[in-house]
């Protein structure tokens, strides 16, 4: 499945970055994710909850963060294992600076699933991703919105 988008934050790409860089920011705006630690470097143990359709997951496994070129691009890979199938993904992200003080975040991707993720067909998953995307970048906005507020 393709994952691929843009989205307009307003702030610049150094003050982006940084929020992207950090486990602890990420796991409050990554959807779903009820741990992410750091485990090496750039790499993080993660154990994700997400519901898809009629059915729960709670997956477990590894998110890595590649080809750093700080602050305008890097890779988000990720491999995630549950009952209900594993997924697999690599998406490549660029942090493009628009106007002054905005940017403009876009990825392009492929994700791979197997057992019950993948029979649940491309629709269900593709409406849930679209969510989760949506999500995430509401709750990036929200923690850029934090960190403008003296105090």
């Amino acid at each position: 499945m393709q994952l691929a988008g843009t989205y307009l934050l307003n702030a610049p790409p150094e003050k982006v970055w940084p929020m992207l860089m950090d486990p602890n920011t990420l796991a409050g705006i990554l959807p779903g994710v009820s741990k992410l630690e750091k485990s090496a470097e750039n790499t993080f143990k993660s154990i994700i909850e997400i519901k898809l359709g009629p059915v729960n997951g709670s997956f477990t496994g590894h998110l890595y963060l590649e080809n750093l070129q700080e602050p305008t691009a890097f890779t988000l890979k990720v491999q995630q294992n549950s009952k209900i199938g594993n997924a697999n993904a690599a998406i490549k992200i660029d942090l493009i600076p628009v106007e002054p003080g905005k940017t403009q975040i876009s990825f392009d991707g492929d994700v791979k699933m197997t057992g019950l993720l993948a029979s649940m067909g491309q629709r269900v998953v593709s409406s849930v991703s679209n969510v989760l995307t949506k999500q995430f970048f509401t709750n990036l906005e929200k923690e850029l919105e934090k960190d403008k507020i003296p105090g």
